[in-house]
């Protein structure tokens, strides 16, 4: 009977796992879904902890930075039993080999959940490439999203100089600006323009040899190729190459022997007169941990930065957003959506697609302003607290008498590292700053702070002094 009760629960997940995925599709769009979302798949679920399973470790933390706050929110609204949703990088292939009975990997024919797809005779998957990565492109580029072109980019005064340079390189076939580098806050389209100067490139001429990747990925190939004492054949691929985009080169900020090779690799390309493309969510100059010679390097081509979206611009994104969805936005609440959320394209996307799905899943239920609040309400909650992680650090610093630089450092005494991790949960709890940015500020990776969160939500329950704490620093940071 237990047995049983196991496997009808595992059944029941994954029909859960089907329904979340239709909801996620309806909210994010099927090309952001089929790019992201769809090659997940539902791993074990064990004491309140469902383990959702990821190809690669860079999609893992696309995911996780991306998608994983509403997964998780979706997920428990329809099962209270999951109290925790984690991403794994585990590859359907390992899971069938090392899950050979288990009924969650099987396919399950009646129910059409997006995110089944496994071949019918179990021994292979569709490739992850062949939803993101171009054909013809070198494996060593990272996957784009199809949905990120110059078409879809829409233009405002506050991007209009770094879209116009962003054109200008993608359509040159000589090199115009070296580097580009392009910089904005989080969510307001430079890794957008970066896809779309990819997509274009190769569009235009398949033949030139285009890599995309993200500095955590240049770091993590440049490791492995020390590991395997193949710095040699690295070199020699990143070198080949007729167009380096790097994003978000921030995440080289203190990897001395990582910012030493691609300097080395940025100067190669440079007199070979090869187009390199930057970005970065700060100007070269005031990149934190980057090494002085590697900021000349940086600032001695064109430097463009986008600014913070203005409300024409918003309005523009959701009227363009809702034609290419096939819903009637009412002008009110295109007016309301532009007023309240103002510092993140992302969220104000996210926020559309939210109310679309909730109008289309009670049968194309009419979008008003009252629906819109109620859609929102915990989206528009946080953005009215307008908490600050460094006001959360000053104050947490404060209640346990220590300064901000030890919050900060890499000091791992309990008197540290426990304020230091309740600060990290309050700064996910109380802003909507994703876990990247949440771990820049106590120059930490985001699996830290992931960890700091759990570890307090675990503490909270069994420790009444130190929840406790958390409310009196909580009702603090909202009063």
């Amino acid at each position: 009977m237990a047995e049983e009760a196991i496997k009808n629960n595992e059944f029941s997940v994954q029909d859960q796992w089907g329904q979340i995925c239709s909801q996620l599709k309806l909210e994010f769009g099927e090309t952001a879904f089929d790019s992201w979302l769809k090659p997940l798949s539902v791993g074990s679920f064990t004491d309140g902890v469902m383990n959702i399973c990821v190809p690669t470790a860079f999609m893992k933390n696309w995911v996780i930075t991306h998608y994983s706050d509403r997964i998780h929110k979706i997920w428990e609204n329809k099962n209270p039993e999951i109290k925790k949703v984690n991403f794994v990088v585990q590859t359907v292939q390992t899971q069938l080999r090392s899950n050979q009975d288990t009924s969650l990997l099987k396919k399950i024919d009646s129910t059409p959940t997006p995110q089944n797809f496994y071949t019918s005779s179990y021994s292979n998957v569709v490739n992850f490439s062949e939803y993101v990565r171009p054909e013809g492109s070198s494996q060593l580029s990272a996957p784009l999203n199809p949905a990120y072109t110059f078409e879809s980019f829409v233009v405002g005064k506050t991007n209009e100089f770094a879209y116009a340079a962003a054109r200008k390189v993608a359509e040159s076939k000589t090199v115009s600006f070296n580097p580009l580098f392009l910089y904005s806050g989080v969510g307001l389209g430079k890794t957008h323009l970066m896809h779309a100067i990819a997509w274009h490139i190769r569009k235009q001429d398949p033949s030139r040899n285009v890599i995309y990747l993200s500095a955590e990925q240049f770091l993590y190939k440049f490791v492995k190729a020390l590991r395997y004492k193949d710095t040699t054949a690295f070199k020699e691929q990143f070198r080949a190459v007729d167009v380096l985009m790097v994003d978000d080169v921030q995440f080289m900020g203190n990897k001395g022997s990582t910012q030493e090779e691609f300097f080395y690799t940025f100067n190669s390309l440079i007199e070979e007169g090869r187009q390199i493309i930057i970005s970065a969510d700060k100007s070269p100059s005031d990149l934190e941990g980057i090494e002085a010679h590697l900021k000349s390097r940086l600032n001695s081509g064109l430097v463009a930065d986008i600014h913070p979206t203005d409300f024409d611009l918003r309005m523009g994104i959701l009227n363009h957003k809702a034609q290419q969805m096939g819903i009637a936005l009412p002008e009110k609440v295109s007016e309301f959506l532009a007023q309240k959320i103002t510092t993140n394209i992302r969220e104000l996307e996210g926020s559309l697609r939210r109310i679309a799905a909730h109008s289309q899943l009670l049968s194309n239920k009419e979008i008003t302003l009252d629906m819109t609040q109620d859609v929102l309400k915990d989206m528009l909650r946080s953005i009215d607290r307008k908490t600050t992680i460094d006001e959360i650090q000053k104050k947490v610093a404060e209640y346990f008498n220590i300064s901000v630089k030890e919050l900060q450092s890499s000091r791992r005494a309990r008197t540290v590292a426990r304020p230091r991790q309740i600060a990290m949960y309050l700064a996910k709890q109380l802003t909507s700053r994703s876990l990247p940015e949440i771990g820049r500020k106590f120059d930490r990776d985001h699996t830290t702070v992931m960890h700091a969160v759990r570890k307090v939500e675990e503490l909270i329950v069994e420790d009444s002094s130190l929840a406790e704490n958390v409310d009196d620093l909580r009702r603090a940071l909202e009063n």
